[in-house]
């Protein structure tokens, strides 16, 4: 497996999609503190810069977790997206798991649908993927629609998703997208 400094940086019209260094721990912390960005994403608000350093080392260091990164200002993250290989029922690896959050600020100005587009390339592309996976809670319906933009079909809902870092059950639900169908 490859470190997350050997990872490709993606790019896109407006974003490029890079690992998550730790002097990014500022603006991960600036957005991350926010509950309206925190909750939704799964996990609780950060308290601290040091907490979001740890997040970095420890969360965002693996391969696939990528920060984002609006072309204009070049190097300040504005929200994070990840693909993490996912194991099929037949026990292969070639489904991916994808999840992504952007700071409030950046909230609807397209710059998800984007970075969503751009990492489904790379997993079906680059990674040799034939389905990726993504879910949003109950209620999350801005998450559901940049999804849906970029051609995930419902699968299920789990209504019994058990989240360790909330500690709460909530109902999750998982849309999916097959190789052969293209983001529009």
């Amino acid at each position: 497996m490859q470190t997350a400094e050997e990872q490709p940086v993606l790019y896109t019209k407006r974003l490029i999609l890079r690992h998550w260094r730790e002097d990014d721990a500022g603006a991960l912390f600036l957005w991350a503190k926010d509950p309206t960005v925190a909750y939704p994403a799964g996990w609780m608000p950060h308290t601290d810069v040091g907490y979001s350093l740890a997040v970095i080392r420890t969360i965002f260091a693996p391969r696939g977790s990528f920060a984002i990164v609006r072309k204009e200002e070049g190097h300040t993250p504005i929200g994070s997206i990840s693909l993490q290989r996912k194991e099929s029922p037949a026990g292969v690896l070639l489904e991916g798991e994808i999840g992504y959050w952007l700071g409030k600020d950046w909230w609807n100005r397209g710059y998800a649908t984007e970075a969503l587009e751009e990492i489904c390339r790379y997993g079906f592309e680059t990674c040799g993927m034939r389905r990726l996976w993504c879910s949003y809670h109950d209620g999350n319906e801005r998450s559901r629609h940049v999804m849906e933009k970029c051609g995930f079909i419902y699968d299920h809902t789990d209504g019994t998703h058990y989240n360790p870092l909330l500690k709460e059950h909530f109902i999750l639900h998982l849309m999916k997208k097959e190789k052969n169908y293209i983001c529009v």
